[in-house]
């Protein structure tokens, strides 16, 4: 890398969460850095963009080699918007996503706003990265995995990507043994709804859920960080299971 390279910098927390000023704080060194990031919390928004409301951003500083916007908007929204107000007709040489605080591997990246705005920027066939630890701690220790992060930022920043994909890292809590390249876990959420009742004893509810991993195999996000090492997971665009297309084929469609 000859030049700075130009990076944007989102996540889900909100611009005031620990994670994202961590990061930050690790690419400000040889990155010209953009931060566009919600204002507030935004967690389990997934892929959630603002229609029927306005969306603001404003200034909060600048200077030769960095700026930091906050936005009302969802994180989808601040790649959206970022993208047509402050780089316009260019892209960022990468955007990350993060550091969440908890984890997005397996299943969870379907919910997570912080993979959602990773996914949106992959979609502008713009390098993605979201990173996730697995510590939901407000004072959580994010620089136990600084070497590791900006080794990489830097090789995505040297090597490139697939053409629209983008990487699912997350990092266990405490010592890190190193990475590894997995696939996703086959796991889902069981949620129970618990009934409660407000001063006036009307009810409402509050979700509880219990995660249910069905994979075995070795080669898994779930698997890696169960043993302490960072786990990468291309994530790419296409849904399709290829797999039922020819099963589907042979149904009695006709009308």
């Amino acid at each position: 890398m000859n030049k700075r390279p130009k990076i944007l910098i989102t996540n889900d927390d909100g611009i005031n969460a620990k994670g994202i000023r961590r990061l930050i704080e690790f690419v400000k060194d040889f990155a010209d850095v953009v931060v566009f990031a919600p204002n507030k919390p935004q967690s389990g928004m997934g892929h959630a963009v603002t229609i029927n409301n306005p969306i603001k951003f404003q200034l909060i500083q600048k200077d030769k080699f960095y700026a930091e916007y906050s936005c009302s908007g969802t994180p989808v929204d601040c790649i959206k918007l970022a993208f047509d107000t402050i780089y316009k007709r260019t892209h960022p040489d990468l955007c990350i996503s993060g550091i969440n605080h908890g984890s997005n591997s397996s299943v969870n990246l379907l919910y997570s706003g912080t993979m959602a705005a990773a996914i949106e920027a992959a979609m502008a066939n713009v390098p993605a990265i979201g990173f996730s630890l697995l510590d939901f701690a407000e004072d959580a220790n994010f620089d136990l995995a600084k070497e590791y992060i900006v080794k990489i930022i830097k090789n995505v920043l040297t090597n490139g990507l697939k053409e629209r994909t983008c990487l699912n890292v997350n990092i266990p809590k405490g010592k890190i043994k190193g990475i590894k390249v997995v696939r996703q876990s086959k796991a889902y959420w069981v949620e129970t709804f618990e009934e409660r009742y407000d001063p006036y004893k009307r009810p409402y509810y509050w979700m509880l859920g219990e995660f249910i991993n069905l994979d075995e195999g070795n080669d898994t996000d779930e698997h890696a960080l169960k043993n302490a090492y960072i786990s990468i997971v291309p994530i790419q665009l296409d849904l399709t299971c290829y797999e039922s297309i020819n099963m589907i084929k042979k149904w009695d469609l006709k009308t």
